[in-house]
This record gives C-alpha cells, structure tokens and sequence, in this order.
C-alpha cells in the first residue's frame, strides 16, 4: 500500500476516499489518539454482489501490538453493519505472513491463489484470496442495502 507522501498525494487521497464506493478508516490508540494504522474498503460494489476489498497498513511504532487486530474486526463490523455489505475480498501476497495471521484472526477464509494478480514494485505478483461474509461473523440482522434486488 502507497500512502501518501506529499500535500498533493493527501488531496488526491482524501479525495478518493470521499467517492460511496470507496471509505478509509484510521485505526487509533485509545487514550492517546495516536495513528496505528489504516484499513480502506476499495472497489465498493454494489447490486447483486453487495463487495468490498481491504486494504490495510499498520503503522511501525504500533506494529505488532494487536491495534490492527481490533481496528479490522471493528471495520469488517461497520461494512456489515452501517454500509450493509454482504463480502469483504483481501489479496495477500504469500511471503506477508504477518497480513495473512491478520485476516486468519478476523475471521477471513482462505478461497484461492492468483498468480500474477497485482502489479506491486514494478512486477505482477502472486496472491492468496481470502473472503469474510456478513454470515461469518455475530452480528444483529441488518436490512439489505437498497441497491440489491428483490430477486
């Protein structure tokens, strides 16, 4: 994940970020208010698919102290339950195995291997697909969104 490193770059950021299919969250120390990290919902869509793909970037002061555990369960719960999403996709690159004990703990399962997937430091790399469902998780009933067909 690229964050951004010039005012530019954080306009265009905050700006992506502003558009229905697209929400960045910051993950915060209680207390302090200190940034952990970040988890963004990418590529939102909505209709009979109802989707969303994580992101995510935890912060090198934080690392490792069980900040991005809380902040993706807390957000995997707002897709459930304030944007009503049915399916959360993260792609992991096999080697990230601090990314891929992440989603494990969230809940995500593992659905497949893409090779070649995504373009990452000048070359196309593989990835494992994990996915979570609505259906996955404790969570109350929340009405579909209405951008999903009766039938």
């Amino acid at each position: 994940m690229s964050l951004p490193s010039t005012p530019e770059q954080f306009q265009a950021y905050l700006a992506r970020y502003s558009q229905p299919d697209e929400e960045s969250v910051l993950i915060c120390v209680r207390g302090s208010g200190a940034i952990a990290g970040l988890v963004n919902i990418n590529s939102i869509i909505r209709g009979r698919f109802q989707s969303g793909s994580v992101a995510y970037a935890a912060f090198a002061p934080t690392a490792g102290q069980g900040y991005m555990t809380e902040g993706l369960a807390s957000v995997v719960r707002y897709a459930f339950e304030q944007l009503q999403l049915h399916r959360l996709e993260a792609q992991i690159q096999p080697e990230n195995h601090a990314s891929l004990k992440l989603v494990r703990r969230a809940g995500f399962r593992q659905e497949g291997y893409s090779p070649e997937l995504l373009y990452i430091d000048g070359a196309w790399r593989d990835h494992e697909r994990w996915a979570i469902t609505n259906t996955m998780i404790d969570i109350a009933p929340t009405p579909p969104h209405p951008t999903l067909p009766e039938r």
